[in-house]
């Protein structure tokens, strides 16, 4: 069986906080080589800051999207359990476990078990949503069981 939704939350949160210090180090890091002038020498200048700059916009998308999971995280209600499959579930298939969480992926708890970390917005989400323990559901021409949801 999964781990309780307590732990599993802290894990996903554990996640997204280290996404956050890995990119806000990577936009800070380009910061002071855009301030002290740090260039490549296979570039001229000018190429180099562009390269930069189109390097710190994606990381601070990155960091905002981190953000913003972080966010939907803390909307997350640990101690409520419903029936059918909403936002803030933990799902058993007869294939994996799913965190009806943030897009996250895979993440492995302290037993070794995995649970998948997904959003609202996964495609299997949709086929999945508002289904309850004993109902089944077809995602890409595979069809599921739902075991348990939490």
């Amino acid at each position: 069986m999964v781990a309780n939704k307590e732990e599993l939350f802290y894990k996903c949160l554990d996640t997204v906080i280290k996404q956050i210090e890995k990119y806000q180090n990577e936009m800070d890091q380009i910061k002071e080589s855009m301030e002290n002038n740090d260039a490549h020498t296979d570039y001229d200048e000018d190429d180099s800051k562009g390269q930069l700059l189109g390097d710190f916009e994606k990381y601070a998308e990155y960091l905002d999207n981190s953000r913003k999971m972080k966010e939907k995280l803390s909307k997350i209600d640990r101690k409520h359990y419903t029936e059918a499959i909403d936002f803030g579930s933990i799902v058993e298939t007869s294939e994996n476990y799913y965190f009806i969480s943030a897009a996250l992926g895979k993440v492995v708890l302290d037993d070794g078990s995995s649970v998948y970390a997904i959003s609202t917005d996964a495609p299997i989400y949709q086929d999945m949503k508002g289904k309850k323990a004993g109902d089944t559901f077809s995602f890409n021409d595979k069809e599921f069981k739902i075991k348990n949801v939490q």
